[in-house]
């Protein structure tokens, strides 16, 4: 039934499925990329859709893209999450093409550019000299909202952050803005978004989310930019 897609099932569903396979594991997941052809009669189409349903789930992306686009004849390609080469989750959908697709135009080298290994990508993101985070949370019963503001408090400017942080114990992210968040629980990368990505000296940036809580509703103690422990506030 599965495999010829007449089993459908909710995000949540489908991510708990993922996440039952480790129960209790709250570590960082890899990123994912979906390939699937109209005419596939092996694993049919519809699997698609349920496909992305499960991993924007597993990763705390949104369910609408971000960005569609096509990189190539006949192709839809779909990003969410985040808008680049390596966003955390990308859905390929090839037009009239099979089970065998991988045959294909250029797929081989649109999965070594995810990757990050056609040797095209970014160089080592700058580490900071000095930074300093301060996190304030609002709750109500079973939510809250935290706001979260980074400063670069060394001498030169970072273009390009990814702001680490753990959520206590019963968190999850539903939603966020100034970045992207993944996973939604555990153990958090926050990414710049594109307008954001330059921190210059003693500059700052403010992003929050939305989170679900069993109790505690506490923001995270602890923070590093880029890899470099911040000071907390």
């Amino acid at each position: 039934a599965c495999a010829n897609g007449t089993v459908t099932r909710t995000p949540q569903q489908w991510g708990d499925l993922v996440r039952g396979a480790y129960p209790g594991y709250t570590g960082p997941r890899p990123r994912m990329q979906l390939w699937h052809g109209t005419e596939d009669d092996v694993l049919r189409y519809p699997n698609f859709g349920e496909e992305i349903k499960q991993w924007t789930n597993v990763l705390g992306a949104g369910q609408t893209p971000v960005s569609t686009d096509t990189p190539a004849t006949g192709w839809t390609r779909t990003r969410y999450g985040g808008t680049g080469d390596r966003a955390p989750v990308e859905a390929i959908s090839l037009q009239g093409v099979g089970h065998n697709l991988y045959a294909y135009g250029t797929m081989g080298a649109r999965v070594l550019t995810f990757f990050g290994i056609d040797g095209q990508g970014p160089g080592p993101q700058p580490q900071p000299s000095g930074c300093k985070v301060t996190a304030t949370t609002s709750a109500w019963s079973t939510g809250l909202t935290a706001s979260v503001t980074i400063t670069n408090n060394g001498a030169t400017a970072i273009n390009g952050w990814r702001l680490g942080f753990t959520l206590p114990a019963g968190q999850t992210i539903t939603n966020g803005w100034g970045a992207t968040y993944a996973p939604a629980t555990g153990a958090v990368t926050a990414t710049n978004a594109a307008y954001n990505a330059t921190l210059a000296p003693n500059a700052t940036v403010t992003i929050g989310y939305q989170a679900g809580h069993g109790g505690n509703s506490a923001a995270p103690g602890a923070f590093t930019l880029n890899g470099t422990a911040c000071t907390t506030a």
